[in-house]
């Protein structure tokens, strides 16, 4: 309960900072397009060798609807959905391309989580930004032989800095190249095994490279 008030309190004051900055330049307020949508692009090379099987695969779906407040302040919704094959607290000085490839630390099963959360974002300067994210997500245990085990609950955040690039005369279309670190809180319910490799590994994943496609409205 401690974390989650944590949590809410620093998205309130980031909320009044964007509040606060929205009313003081009044000269960002015009901007050429109020809404954007977005979604990350994986570029995927194979770490071990072959094609990734069904196993491997994450089955994720993210999308970004955002309002920009201003030119500096944008605010929006976070939809995502992904399946996870074992612990994401894994980092990569853990040796994590090795344990994909020896799947020594995959679950007997897999773990599809799934939420809604909100996210702020802040043009720094030309076209650097900060964001943050919190996404409350549900969680579904399956097995190996797509039994269901259980439900869960978590609330991931990630941190994410980047830039901004539009595309185009009428800058319609825009990439985010951009580095992001998340971590996660309130994990329950999990079956045994499953909770038994989750604490073995942090709750937290550093430095993630990504790019967002994106399209200005």
């Amino acid at each position: 309960m401690k974390k989650l008030l944590t949590t809410i309190l620093i998205f309130c004051t980031v909320s009044a900072f964007a509040q606060k900055n929205t009313s003081e330049d009044k000269e960002e307020a015009e901007v050429t397009h109020k809404w954007r949508v977005s979604f990350p692009y994986f570029i995927v090379t194979d770490p071990i060798g072959d094609s990734w099987s069904d196993r491997e695969n994450t089955q994720m779906i993210e999308l970004h609807v955002k309002r920009n407040l201003d030119n500096k302040n944008i605010v929006g919704v976070k939809l995502a959905t992904w399946r996870l094959f074992q612990p994401m607290g894994i980092t990569w000085w853990d040796g994590l391309l090795d344990k994909l490839e020896t799947k020594s630390e995959f679950y007997s099963g897999h773990v599809r989580e799934t939420g809604i959360g909100i996210t702020y974002q802040r043009m720094l300067w030309k076209g650097l930004f900060a964001t943050a994210e919190v996404l409350p997500q549900f969680q579904t245990y399956i097995d190996l032989e797509g039994n269901k085990l259980g439900n869960g609950f978590k609330v991931y955040n990630s941190y994410h800095l980047g830039y901004h690039i539009d595309i185009g005369k009428k800058k319609r279309f825009f990439i985010e190249p951009q580095v992001h670190s998340q971590h996660w809180m309130f994990g329950n319910n999990a079956p045994e095994g499953f909770k038994q490799l989750d604490d073995k590994w942090r709750d937290y994943f550093l430095f993630e490279p990504n790019i967002y496609i994106g399209l200005n409205f």
